[in-house]
């Protein structure tokens, strides 16, 4: 398993348990924080760069600190994975849909996406560049390259390319994922207009092979090589190991393309700032208009057809999803694709004009939706949406309320609600305490509708909309390095999947109740032990099974050994779960399923040994990952694995190495 969690070295962000995301510190347009950027000489032998994301008004910097690997890695540390990178996962913490509104339903991926949400715009002085590369065992591959810059000063670009390609250490099981993102911001030098454009692509594409046919098979010494054992879809292994073969054969393809224009337009009071040798224009808005367009374009696909002399097994999809596939010609093929046109106007009104982060918000928007295939429908929905934001002036007190509701259409009734006070505390006001709810009604994912290629049952059902309530508090305190979270969910109407593809709805009131816990412990002047440590614990006979308790620890050595420009962090890490009946995975229809008749229970804790240092830009991480599968029983061999779930084993013993090397033009 490997991830990321936030941890005290990271940039000064706060994140709630509603998984929105604040900035301690920050500047309104015409502040300081902002106007450092536009003094400067862009030629000088320093660089500033600053980022923020659509729906911020604050600027963040870039995290330098290699404590913490994950934080490079795609997928969370508290997420289980099909045993690859690349391949489906699910946060083993509870974490139940918050979107009201239209949803493909298929998330199995949804990790190694970049999202319109996820999208930076840059501020940098000088031309500023990143190229970073993974290698690991079995040939896995993760590369990525960034490159922003200011063609003017008022003016940015950012290009981002990521690929990860990683064959597996069992058959079938090999993932091709490409991302790209291209964003653009520009601000006129009145700074009464504003033009954000974004252009997001996803190609994923991730093997399937159902699971190992017999989990004993993993104690036979003859199967040392786990690329032999036998699995439950895909056929014989091929030389599906070569980097530049794409083909992942039996699998899930999903391909999205995101494109978003955002332009807004502010009256206000112009004023200026004048010091020696410059005037400085300053602008403050009383009121902005905003039009916001989106266009999407989604296409999920399963395959498993006939190709080279291979032949899907008839008798498994017949017993698993009572498929009769000699009618298709032994083909498996599922596919959705859709169509997405969304225009959005708003008006937002700033009480305190000299503050940007104080806000009301009113706007109201048209969603067409267009189902391409399996049947040819178009759909609509008509919404509107309000919030109101506050940070205060002395940056004590962050407010923070907003709602959505679909008037019309065809999630008619869906609605959010989500409220929040946070409160600055110590005396440089690095800490907080946070009390937040939200409220979301919400039709049930597309795939629970019989128009979805992947809807599998044999006669139509309707599903009620489901209704969540989270309520969540958060305290921070850096000076003791110490992070409390707590997460309060009530659940009715709660969709699911069980048995590879029935689909169920509970209709019974249920909660959750998650205390999480995040500490470092000073064992030295330069030892550290980082524990973060997860309760949760389902009430009301619901038909979720979660690990009561899930903890990550990570100890050891973090300083420079007396050289002034190293930084190095050496040490262990280590993450386990107690026993659980983890959910099973059904590869058709791409979703993870309720089950209750097999327990995972590791007996040892993944366990990984690593080395990273920092050499001014250039950053180097070495890992020894799954030390925990040793073995002797057979003979030494690495050939003791931990189960992410029924079937699936994760993979053997791996060293991983990393670079990410950063560049200034």
């Amino acid at each position: 398993m490997a991830g990321s969690i936030p941890s005290f070295a990271q940039r000064r962000l706060i994140e709630s348990g509603g998984g929105r995301i604040q900035n301690i510190a920050g500047g309104a347009r015409g502040g300081t924080s902002t106007d450092s950027l536009k003094r400067r000489d862009r030629y000088e032998d320093s660089i500033t760069v600053r980022y923020r994301y659509l729906d911020s008004t604050r600027n963040y910097s870039l995290d330098s600190s290699i404590a913490d690997f994950t934080r490079r890695f795609p997928i969370p540390a508290t997420n289980i994975f099909l045993g690859n990178t690349g391949t489906a996962s699910r946060s083993i913490l509870f974490s139940p849909s918050m979107k009201p509104g239209w949803d493909p339903g298929l998330h199995a991926l949804d990790i190694y996406k970049w999202t319109l949400e996820k999208a930076r715009f840059f501020n940098t002085t000088r031309p500023y560049s990143e190229l970073n590369y993974q290698l690991a065992a079995k040939s896995e591959q993760i590369i990525e390259i960034l490159h922003t810059q200011n063609i003017k000063p008022n003016w940015n670009f950012l290009l981002q390319y990521r690929l990860i390609n990683a064959p597996g250490y069992f058959s079938n099981q090999k993932t091709n994922h490409n991302n790209y993102l291209v964003t653009s911001r520009y601000e006129s030098v009145n700074k009464r207009y504003n033009n954000f454009f974004i252009l997001t692509g996803n190609k994923l594409q991730s093997g399937e092979n159902g699971g190992v046919r017999n989990i004993s098979d993993l104690d036979d010494p003859d199967l040392g090589d786990r690329f032999v054992i036998p699995t439950k879809i895909g056929g014989e292994p091929g030389n599906t190991r070569n980097f530049f073969n794409t083909d992942v054969g039996t699998g899930n393809r999903y391909n999205e393309l995101a494109v978003l224009l955002r332009q807004q337009y502010d009256f206000g009071k112009k004023d200026s700032l004048v010091t020696d040798s410059t005037v400085i224009p300053l602008f403050f808005p009383r009121v902005r208009f905003e039009h916001t367009f989106q266009f999407g374009q989604y296409r999920y696909r399963f395959d498993d057809v006939p190709r080279g002399g291979y032949v899907p097994d008839s008798i498994y999809y017949m017993d698993t999803y009572g498929l009769d596939i000699r009618l298709t010609n032994d083909s498996v093929s599922r596919k959705d694709q859709w169509k997405e046109f969304v225009n959005d106007f708003s008006i937002y009104q700033f009480p305190d004009s000299k503050n940007l982060q104080q806000f009301i918000k009113l706007g109201a928007a048209i969603q067409n939706l267009r189902q391409i295939y399996p049947s040819s429908k178009t759909d609509y929905n008509v919404y509107g949406h309000a919030e109101y934001r506050n940070r205060t002036r002395n940056q004590k007190w962050a407010i923070e309320a907003s709602g959505k509701l679909y008037f019309t259409g065809m999630n008619a009734g869906d609605y959010s609600a989500y409220a929040s006070l946070q409160r600055a505390t110590g005396t440089k006001r690095a800490g907080y305490v946070q009390l937040g709810f939200e409220n979301v009604n919400r039709t049930p994912s597309f795939i629970f509708n019989e128009r979805s290629s992947f809807y599998l049952m044999k006669s139509a059902t309707d599903f009620n909309k489901e209704n969540t309530t989270h309520i969540f508090a958060s305290l921070f305190q850096p000076s003791l390095r110490l992070r409390l979270t707590g997460d309060y969910y009530l659940l009715t109407n709660y969709t699911y999947v069980t048995n590879y593809y029935d689909l169920k709805q509970f209709s019974s009131i249920f909660n959750v109740l998650r205390i999480g816990v995040q500490k470092t412990f000073k064992i030295g002047k330069r030892w550290n032990w980082h524990t973060d440590v997860y309760f949760q614990q389902a009430v009301g006979n619901a038909p979720v099974n979660l690990p009561l308790v899930f903890t990550r620890n990570r100890f050891g050595y973090e300083g420079n050994l007396g050289f002034k420009n190293l930084d190095m962090a050496v040490g262990i890490e280590a993450r386990y779960h107690t026993p659980y009946k983890a959910d099973g995975y059904s590869p058709v229809i791409g979703q993870f399923f309720y089950q209750e008749s097999v327990q995972i229970e590791n007996t040892m804790p993944d366990l990984s040994a690593y080395v990273h240092f920092r050499i001014r830009p250039f950053k180097a991480y070495l890992r020894f990952e799954n030390l925990n599968t040793a073995s002797t029983s057979n003979g030494f061999g690495f050939t003791n694995n931990n189960l992410a779930a029924p079937d699936y084993p994760y993979a053997g013993f791996m060293i991983r190495l990393g670079v990410y090397w950063s560049f200034v033009n």
